[in-house]
């Protein structure tokens, strides 16, 4: 019968354990010495070898011939154990066995001597997953023990562990293996199996590992039967795991940076045609992410990376393009989009999504991420970049307006004139619009209830500025909103066939400009983002 590599290599005595000398050093000197506790804790990630340490130390504190702190493999105890035959080392699955009855049970079993060994030994797996009843029900064997008992309880999830129960345990933190011992490990296991496995497969089986050497061993399974009999490489690794080309995963990379959202799709057609894990594939690109992220910041120190070697190149190529923001920020959406793949029903439109965001540039931006500064200290001046800076929207000067990309959008009509330097403009220079209150019928007719805000305003063009003095500051506020600013826009070349610049203020400004600076100067402190604008 066949026997999945994972079983069939478990470490048998603690030379072979991998990445845990801390842990495995410490034991050794503990059954050499004869001062074992009578609990154990092991915790750490999965595949990490808590189960593995906890059976190998029960052999070895039973084993008659043991030698150097490890069990000898050779007598009936030994073997036994590794039959699961022995009576006296007891495992128990706290996953399906929770409840406090079966604690109750092992309690009343384990006041009654071992039949064959010097110790009683319970292994509790997962124990994080007993409820609070049988946790009490522990607590009480687990700090009174008899003295030929011994607990070693397992876990993933140590912070779900009552500290009643922490406190009568030695706690031992498991690792997360190193890339490299897994693809030492795997190679061994390879040679052992007459596998023909390439260096560069078994790196790649590291990685997707992430520090579990289980993990690693049953997706070496997996490509064995993958490749039918033939030399496992990288293709057929990625083939098996259901992951990204490497060539795949630079070519979407390389689009996110250009803002190329037609070729990031094409490529997320192919891979979805050929069956990707769209979830797996969001998690290959946080990781490149993650690689450009630390060329950025550590560029000396590229053991941080996780890629193959010859991929280092490129990724500082990649790198060299993009600020430690726009990563930082790309970071973010991706982490966001994995969260949802988690719970998604069309994975691969969720993931298109977040990655249209990422190639448009639609991704969040912080609220102080720059708004340019004015040399103008007037109150009005403060107020306004206050408001642009807590709705997230960078702020201009009057004398800049025209310079900065997207200041004002305006629609391209057939009469263009030349935009005047607004900020030498007067009061004198305006002469009022005859149209406007055609436009305010209009604008009334399609949307009341923001037109009542113009209500009493009064409107005045010079070239095609235009400014509208409103009533109160009630107007500029509503009129903040783009759909309502671009409203009034399309109404006004509507009815004057112009596009206007368009510029508001109030009839009585002092009083409530000097309302709305408190009320944002407090807004802007709780948020806080700067109250001193230079």
């Amino acid at each position: 019968m066949y026997m999945a590599l994972y079983r069939k290599w478990r470490p048998l005595t603690f030379d072979d354990v991998v990445s845990q000398p801390h842990i495995t050093s410490t034991l050794i000197n503990q059954i050499v010495g004869g001062k074992t506790a009578h609990a154990y804790l092991f915790t750490g990630s999965r595949g990490t070898g808590k189960t593995t340490c906890a059976r190998i130390f029960a052999k070895a504190v039973n084993c008659p011939n043991a030698h150097d702190g490890n069990p000898c493999l050779e007598c009936d105890i030994c073997r036994d154990a590794e039959d699961n035959a022995l009576e006296d080392i007891i495992e128990l699955d706290a996953a399906s066995n929770n409840g406090v009855d079966d604690i109750r049970e092992l309690r009343d079993a384990a006041i009654y001597t071992p039949n064959r060994c010097k110790y009683k030994i319970y292994i509790i797996d997962e124990v994080h997953m007993l409820s609070q009843s049988a946790f009490n029900a522990l607590l009480k064997i687990m700090e009174e023990p008899p003295e030929y008992v011994k607990f070693i309880l397992a876990t993933t999830e140590v912070h779900k562990v009552p500290a009643t129960i922490l406190s009568r345990c030695q706690r031992f933190d498991f690792r997360r293996i190193r890339p490299e011992d897994i693809k030492d490990r795997l190679l061994y296991v390879a040679g052992k199996e007459g596998i023909s496995l390439s260096d560069d497969a078994a790196a790649l089986i590291a990685r997707i590992a992430d520090g579990g050497m289980r993990d690693a061993l049953s997706l070496l399974d997996q490509c064995i039967a993958f490749s039918d009999g033939g030399e496992i490489d990288e293709k057929i690794v990625s083939g098996a795991a259901g992951i990204a080309g490497r060539e795949y995963l630079f070519d979407i990379l390389d689009g996110i940076i250009a803002g190329d959202a037609s070729s990031v799709l094409s490529k997320i057609d192919e891979l979805y045609s050929m069956s990707k894990d769209m979830q797996r594939l969001c998690e290959e690109l946080i990781m490149q992410m993650r690689n450009l992220m630390l060329i950025k910041t550590a560029p000396e120190n590229v053991g941080l990376l996780s890629c193959m070697p010859d991929e280092v190149e490129r990724l500082k190529t990649a790198a060299e393009k993009c600020s430690l923001d726009d990563i930082l920020s790309r970071m973010t959406v991706m982490q966001e989009c994995s969260e949802r793949l988690a719970r998604s029903l069309n994975k691969r439109i969720d993931l298109e999504m977040y990655l249209i965001r990422l190639c448009t540039g639609r991704q969040t931006m912080s609220v102080t991420s720059a708004a340019p500064t004015v040399s103008d200290d007037g109150l009005a001046a403060r107020v306004r970049r206050l408001e642009n800076a807590l709705a997230g929207a960078p702020s201009a000067p009057p004398k800049a307006a025209q310079e900065r990309p997207g200041a004002e959008q305006t629609r391209p009509t057939d009469k263009r004139e030349p935009t005047p330097d607004i900020s030498t403009l007067r009061s004198e220079d305006f002469k009022p619009l005859s149209a406007w209150a055609d436009v305010l019928d209009v604008f009334s007719k399609r949307n009341p209830a923001v037109s009542a805000a113009l209500d009493g305003s009064k409107a005045y063009e010079n070239s095609n500025v235009l400014l509208v003095v409103a009533k109160n500051s009630f107007f500029i506020q509503l009129f903040k909103k783009q759909e309502n600013a671009q409203a009034l826009r399309d109404i006004l070349t509507e009815v004057t066939g112009k596009s206007y610049i368009i510029r508001a203020k109030c009839e009585n400004p002092h009083k409530e400009e000097e309302q709305r600076a408190t009320k944002l100067l407090e807004k802007a402190r709780e948020s806080n983002i700067p109250t001193e604008i230079k």
